[in-house]
Order: structure tokens, then C-alpha cells, then sequence
């Protein structure tokens, strides 16, 4: 299994509510469209505000981690090359300016490690 996760943040000016809701009823469709046949999951975690340890509530430096689930690096790759084309590339990035602040979108493939705590 591959994992990827992102986080991202929302662009400037825009408050929460319209970041959440804009990605739940627009850009979501938009990954579904492509990673579907691919990914076996795709899901977002949204972030909210909280106490940090000095007693100050700040906002999350990210809004959202999206997370995608893979079988395997092979259907990783072939997912990858279809979002790379020019059609695709060129719809996802023209709704992605107008929900994230992309100089802060990143992307990882992570390892998890889970302790059973009973």
C-alpha cells in the first residue's frame, strides 16, 4: 500500500466555511474524476483552530491534509502519468488557484507505524 498525504492551505482572504465548502462541492470532484480506477481512497482532513501549549489559540498553519491511498507504486506511477497530462494538469491547477495558496502545497508518501494501545 501507498500512501500520500498533503497538506495545503487555503488561499488568502478566504475564510474556512468557503475553503470547506468550495473543496466539498468542487475541487473533490475534480480529484475524484482522476483518481478514480487508481486510488482506493481519497480522503481530506480538515483542520481546526486550538489552544497551542503557550494558552494561545492560533490557526492551523495548514486548513486541510488531503490523504490518497494506493495499491501499490505501479498504480501510483500510472495515476501520476495521467495527471500530468496537459488537460489535466491544466484543470486541476486552474481550480487549485482558486482554493489553496499554492506556494504552500506540498506532497509526501509516508510510512505509518500503529501502536495498539489496549
Amino acid at each position: 500500500m501507498i500512501k500520500v498525504v498533503m497538506p495545503m492551505k487555503r488561499r488568502p482572504g478566504m475564510t474556512v466555511e468557503a475553503f470547506r465548502e468550495y473543496y466539498e462541492s468542487k475541487h473533490r470532484l475534480i480529484g475524484e474524476k482522476y483518481l478514480r480506477g487508481y486510488a482506493i481512497k481519497y480522503m481530506r482532513r480538515f483542520t481546526n483552530a486550538t489552544v497551542d501549549r503557550d494558552g494561545e489559540l492560533r490557526e492551523p498553519e495548514y486548513d486541510v491534509f488531503l490523504e490518497i491511498w494506493y495499491p501499490d507504486l505501479d498504480t501510483m506511477q500510472a495515476c501520476a502519468k495521467v495527471l500530468s497530462e496537459p488537460a489535466a494538469q491544466q484543470e486541476i491547477r486552474e481550480d487549485e488557484e482558486k482554493v489553496f495558496d499554492t506556494r504552500f502545497m506540498r506532497s509526501y508518501i509516508v510510512d505509518e507505524y500503529v501502536s495498539e494501545l489496549r
